[in-house]
């Protein structure tokens, strides 16, 4: 139903004030009366301020002008302001001039200013909006209908209910639905202002979370209510400007495969940690299991697949350039120690499949910081993913990478470098899809996006032949799945800092050697033995040529990557690709 204006208002009904300005010309008023309404539509308060008259200067600071200007245009949902009209002398010495005001909820209100003018606009609250009398200020009272059911991709009912009070809303799926529906809550105090600008009520229950959070607007449906003059406050009655019926959303469609999310939660099980899985191609999201896209964690060697990217894109290396066996390398004078002090190097193609930290290190060095972090914001750092309530993953500016040591550390995924489960997923499907960025999305229904190149597709061709070497010969054989050609990185993030190592000042790194577990941080020897200092990671896409699934896995503080994530990652991609067939 549109929503219905209940009066249109002349510019005599809505005087404020009734004493005539001194001292001032018709025409001096009706102009001045005319920037400061014009300066209204554009949101120049600053000019509104030095239109006003010294008294009411000296009672109103410009901030507070402002914001009450500010608060009135969300009380009324305003979207778009217009004048209409020519200044034009009013009854009892005043100016009015016209306005149209264009809302979300209460459609095109036709309205006019009456402002009062001695020596200036004389200001008073009543002034926040048009259509206001005198002791008059601007309220609503909004409701939202009921909440809209939640559907998977196959059109089954993901969630559903009133969403009357906080929680999560009832699943078919149970407990598998948790972490990618999310919760319903309370309006979180740094969405009020946009909330309240959209008409949703302050005391409403709103998506905070998951799904609930990523697609909350059009869950929620529209708000209805009224939009009042409110003249209690100085003894006076209480006028409705306009009214609106609420409009209950209809069920919306998502990308989330109910087989593969029951697989991400059955395969992280009660694991501290999260898996994401998605569609390289399209950015659709098909699963979330636990803190899969709202936590961040150094996201060891799987951002090798940067570091890589950024080394062939710069031609600094090629997959048969050959490197010397070490047991470490030295930046800035401080000892990197491979796993065990384990010797590997040779051709970048095997460097890759046993996650090298002495030849990957130095590699970023030569490769520069800023070669490197741009490379890394190509694949979406620094960089909001683009479904609410996700976290971005982050490293430093180039400026701030100072050294070989930090540069090294930070192409290990060491340093400062923060990735959520969602991001090393976006790289892995960035690989999958020929160079192509996706967006990642929970809305089956979401228009085609533009596409961001992150590398060339010749690039994002080798880093898949590469990571292909690593489930077939490297440091993921246990993601391997018979009959399917699997490419995925493995990851091993040292949490312990240089601090608690004897003898160390800097964070460094351990690499791995094939079927050994992998460690980046502390250069010390023993960090790596206790698998509570490291994160293990996974990430990779199936079918390798024609990738139909990219999954990433984190586990918090459980060993190595290759030993506890990759498996973790292969039962999600079986039952992804079993259920895309």
């Amino acid at each position: 139903m549109r929503a219905r204006p209940v009066i249109a208002l002349a510019a005599a009904a809505f005087a404020v004030g009734a004493i005539v300005g001194a001292g001032h010309g018709s025409s001096a008023a009706q102009a001045l009366a005319g920037q400061f309404v014009a300066a209204w539509a554009k949101g120049d308060y600053a000019t509104m301020y030095g239109d006003v008259d010294a008294r009411s200067q000296r009672a109103t600071s410009p901030r507070q002008l402002a914001d009450d200007y500010r608060h009135a245009l969300r009380t009324a949902t305003a979207i778009r302001l217009q004048v209409t009209g020519k200044p034009r002398d009013a009854p009892g010495g005043l100016v009015a001039v016209p306005v149209r005001v264009h809302t979300r909820l209460f459609g095109t209100l036709q309205l006019a200013f009456a402002l009062k003018i001695a020596g200036g606009i004389v200001w008073s609250r009543s002034l926040e909006f048009p259509g206001l009398r005198s002791g008059e200020v601007l309220t609503r009272k909004t409701t939202l209908p009921r909440r809209a059911t939640v559907l998977a991709r196959d059109g089954s009912v993901l969630g559903e209910g009133a969403a009357a009070e906080a929680g999560q809303r009832n699943s078919p799926l149970g407990a598998a639905a948790g972490a990618v529906l999310g919760e319903v809550g309370t309006v979180p105090a740094t969405r009020a202002p946009q909330l309240e600008a959209e008409g949703v009520p302050a005391n409403a229950i709103v998506g905070v979370s998951g799904v609930e959070e990523a697609l909350d607007e059009r869950l929620r449906g529209t708000p209805g209510g009224e939009l009042l003059a409110d003249g209690s406050q100085s003894g006076g009655s209480t006028r409705v400007l306009a009214i609106a019926a609420p409009q209950a959303a209809p069920a919306v469609h998502t990308t989330i495969s109910p087989a593969v999310q029951r697989a991400a939660v059955t395969a992280l099980g009660g694991q501290l940690g999260g898996v994401v899985a998605m569609q390289p191609s399209t950015g659709q999201i098909l699963a979330v299991a636990g803190l899969g896209i709202d936590d961040l964690q150094p996201p060891g060697s799987t951002f090798k697949m940067v570091t890589l990217s950024g080394v062939l894109q710069a031609g600094i290396a090629n997959p048969h350039t050959t490197f010397a066996y070490a047991t470490h390398a030295t930046l800035d004078g401080v000892k990197l120690s491979n796993a065990g002090g384990e010797e590997c190097g040779g051709s970048l193609t095997l460097a890759f499949a046993v996650s090298c930290n002495s030849v990957f290190a130095p590699l970023g060095v030569k490769l520069g910081a800023q070669r490197l972090v741009a490379m890394a914001e190509r694949y979406g750092f620094n960089h909001e993913p683009g479904v609410p309530g996700a976290m971005a993953g982050t490293l430093p500016a180039a400026s701030r990478i100072q050294g070989e040591l930090d540069v090294g550390s930070t192409a290990i995924g060491q340093g400062e470098v923060q990735a959520s489960a969602l991001q090393m997923a976006i790289v892995a499907a960035t690989i999958a899809d020929g160079g192509r960025r996706p967006q990642p999305t929970f809305a089956l229904d979401a228009r085609p996006h533009s596409v961001t190149s992150a590398t060339s597709a010749s690039v994002a061709r080798t880093v898949r032949r590469l990571m292909i070497g690593v489930v077939r010969e490297g440091t993921g054989t246990s993601a391997a799945i018979p009959g399917v050609t699997v490419a995925g990185k493995t990851g091993t993030a040292e949490l312990g800092t240089a601090s608690s190592c004897s003898g160390s000042s800097e964070q460094g790194g351990a690499g791995e050697s094939a079927g050994s577990e992998e460690s980046h941080g502390a250069s010390c020897q023993g960090a790596a033995g206790d698998p509570s200092n490291t994160d293990a990671w996974f990430a990779a896409f199936a079918p390798a040529l024609h990738p139909r699934i990219a999954v990433c896995v984190l586990l918090v503080k459980d060993g190595a990557g290759g030993a506890t994530a990759a498996p973790v990652a292969r039962e999600v991609l079986e039952v992804g690709l079993k259920a895309s067939r």
